[in-house]
């Protein structure tokens, strides 16, 4: 999801509760995509419907509410690189999804800021703030123990816990490496283009991007199962409506953009995991999982 940094004045309860609403829905939405993963689909077929639906609700927002589409070339260059880091970083954060428990692989990539970071210095030579360099390592400690990297919590060892996690842990990072240069590209680039444009242009270029891996394939991979259907059709209900909630309701509260509070996804995503999917991690996992969120969500909201 594409974030601009939150306003620094304190949100009201009806923003606060709308953000962790829309935390709730995009957590609830990676629980859905696993269903669906485990029932039939595959990865690009899922970003197909969920971008290609929550693309046209966005298009009918900016046509109701008449929003003059305006580019300059600068926009016309570096918009379709963002849909195409962005249509990526989609791919590879439901890879990590269909292999690892949901709310790790939502951890991994909330080391999304340390990208960022480092993305900032090589591109546009601009140095990270202290807190952020203060992070990084807390950040990393967090996932180590969330991750259970040397197998301790399994029991497998480090050897036998890699080869479990290996594959997911890399999607979940080049997610994160992928949706980190996005950011700085909107930041630098295109940060003065409308939202729901950005959003729009975004969506539809993620679209292409899967639909264009769904041909190399050999087509579609629907579900087999109804169970497969209701989470084919769930994911792309919660994350088109989270983006129309973030476009409509969140701009008359006074937030622009995302706030570093939808960063409690992961938690929603742990607790909505081991409700339907019966996934469960050990106690050092959650303890790990919480000093990430955390530590991310202090990175955020902190003033500037």
């Amino acid at each position: 999801m594409a974030a601009i940094p939150a306003p620094a004045r304190a949100l009201s309860g009806a923003a606060f509760g709308t953000l962790l609403l829309i935390a709730l829905m995009m957590g609830a939405n990676h629980v859905a995509a696993r269903i669906a993963f485990n029932n039939g689909v595959d990865v690009a077929t899922a970003v197909v419907f969920r971008s290609t639906i929550t693309t046209f609700v966005v298009v009918a927002l900016l046509a109701s509410q008449g929003v003059r589409v305006r580019f300059s070339a600068r926009h016309r260059k570096m918009l379709p690189a963002i849909g195409l880091l962005v249509g990526v970083q989609s791919l590879c954060l439901y890879s990590a999804v269909a292999r690892l428990p949901v709310a790790l692989a939502l951890l991994a990539f909330n080391t999304y800021p340390i990208w960022t970071a480092f993305w900032s210095a090589v591109v546009y030579r601009k140095h990270a703030e202290k807190a952020t360099l203060v992070a990084m390592p807390v950040i990393l400690v967090g996932l180590a123990l969330a991750l259970d990297v040397f197998g301790a919590a399994s029991g497998l060892g480090a050897s036998g816990q890699w080869a479990q996690i290996g594959a997911g842990v890399a999607f979940a990072l080049a997610a994160a490496a992928t949706f980190g240069l996005a950011l700085v590209l909107t930041q630098h680039e295109a940060g003065d283009v409308d939202g729901r444009v950005r959003t729009a242009s975004t969506m539809a270029i993620a679209a292409l991007v899967a639909l264009t891996t769904v041909t190399l394939q050999g087509g579609f991979h629907l579900p087999t199962a109804p169970a497969g259907w209701g989470g084919l059709a769930a994911l792309t209900f919660l994350y088109g409506t989270a983006f129309t909630i973030m476009f409509t309701v969140l701009p008359r509260l006074g937030v622009v953009g995302n706030s570093a509070i939808m960063n409690v996804e992961p938690v929603f995503a742990l607790v909505l995991a081991w409700l339907i999917l019966g996934q469960s991690i050990a106690p050092i996992q959650v303890a790990g999982a919480l000093l990430v969120v955390g530590t991310v969500m202090a990175l955020g909201l902190r003033k500037k």
